[in-house]
């Protein structure tokens, strides 16, 4: 979808520190998260919440009183008169949600706009549906994050079996995904420089109550050392495969805000005047049971749509789960590896599922920010083979 009056403000999309499943997070409802982060965020940047009037919740675990969606959001903020919408779209929540708001943007609906995107993958909820045809009527059961990860149940194969299919069809070496699990390292350690001066402009800490105050994170946790030596000791995880878990995502709890205004209202309100125009978003599904092959087919769409070509992309950012993804959007669209991810990317620090893409995409804004501007390309999968892309300007 193309847009043309559609743009993030510069400074006014963030997201939390990461945190790796069942780390300092685990306990922390990912809507009392949300509010938090959202609130503190809001307030460092000037922007009183009532003057936005458009809310969206990308959430796809269910919390405890989720039922009131981004209503129990909103009100909380001081902004009771507006709502809107829950979206969840796997790991493509990010994008979908921005192609919401861009949309009631395009359309002269709201002039401001926020998605507050949040995920717990940490201690996620054991569903229980009621069954009368059951040995006496037990319920049928299903651990709402972990087995989807084990079962797509269209093909009958995991996340993992993904990964694998995709990187039998491309060639993939057991090296070359290693190596690409090492370069993302890499550049995510090098974002940690000058004690975090990058990650420090757009990462909100989190603050955790505690019977004697309050303590915070600050940065992610759960980012494992990487070196080539420990990744080459690392086994498969399956037998004769390519995939190790050093060379994959790991389940994390987060969220993440952006906001989307006018291209007057958004300068109004930016850093310095400065905005990301959105120029298109885009969708798209690979064949069964080759899920890293889809971003690929989302970011040809999101770039038809804006109306250029990847080679006039001055930065990609990624959902990649697996190092896998990566090799086949090189591999399919030319673009080189190095370019990609400047601040690593989701390989390295956890994959909170709705809140990902937002990262991704607020990653990408300040890289090409910092370049002197550029067009930028964000594109991640998502489950049911499928992927979100984000194409967006930033003005020098």
């Amino acid at each position: 979808m193309r847009f043309r009056d559609a743009h993030i403000p510069f400074g006014l999309s963030w997201t939390s520190p990461f945190a790796k499943w069942q780390g300092p997070l685990a306990e922390v409802n990912s809507l009392d998260l949300a509010v938090d982060v959202t609130g503190r965020a809001l307030a460092a940047r000037g922007l009183p919440p009532e003057e936005i009037t458009e809310w969206t919740l990308g959430c796809t675990v269910p919390q405890q009183y989720g039922f009131y969606g981004v209503t129990l959001v909103s009100r909380r903020l001081g902004a009771g008169r507006y709502g809107g919408p829950w979206l969840s779209r796997a790991c493509a929540t990010s994008a979908v949600v921005v192609e919401h708001l861009a949309t009631q943007v395009e359309l002269g609906a709201h002039a401001t706009t926020i998605g507050v995107i949040t995920d717990r993958t940490s201690n996620g909820p054991l569903m229980l549906y009621s069954s009368q045809r059951s040995a006496g009527g037990a319920p049928l059961a299903e651990h709402w994050v972990l087995d989807p990860m084990k079962l797509d149940p269209t093909t009958g194969q995991s996340m993992n079996d993904t990964a694998e299919n995709t990187a039998v069809d491309g060639g993939y070496t057991r090296e070359q995904v290693d190596e690409v699990a090492l370069l993302r390292h890499e550049q995510y350690v090098s974002s940690l420089a000058d004690d975090r001066a990058i990650q420090r402009e757009y990462m909100v800490s989190v603050r955790l109550p505690t019977k004697r105050g309050e303590t915070w994170v600050e940065e992610d946790h759960g980012v494992f050392p990487t070196t080539a030596e420990g990744l080459a000791k690392l086994s498969p995880v399956k037998p004769g495969g390519v995939v190790t878990h050093g060379a994959q995502t790991h389940p994390a709890d987060g969220c993440a805000g952006v906001v989307v205004a006018s291209a007057d209202r958004a300068r109004e309100i930016g850093q310095d005047g400065v905005t990301a125009q959105i120029l298109a978003t885009g969708f798209g599904r690979a064949e069964p049971a080759y899920m890293p092959k889809a971003p690929v087919e989302a970011a040809r769409t999101a770039l038809t749509d804006a109306g250029i070509e990847m080679s006039d992309v001055d930065v990609v950012t990624t959902h990649n789960p697996f190092a896998v993804n990566d090799l086949w959007l090189a591999e399919q669209t030319g673009y080189p590896l190095e370019r990609m991810n400047p601040y690593g990317s989701s390989l390295v620090y956890g994959h909170p599922q709705g809140p990902t893409g937002a990262r991704a995409i607020t990653e990408l804004i300040h890289a090409l920010h910092a370049r002197g501007g550029g067009t930028g390309l964000f594109t991640g999968c998502a489950a049911g083979d499928s992927a979100g892309a984000v194409v967006v300007r930033v003005d020098g």
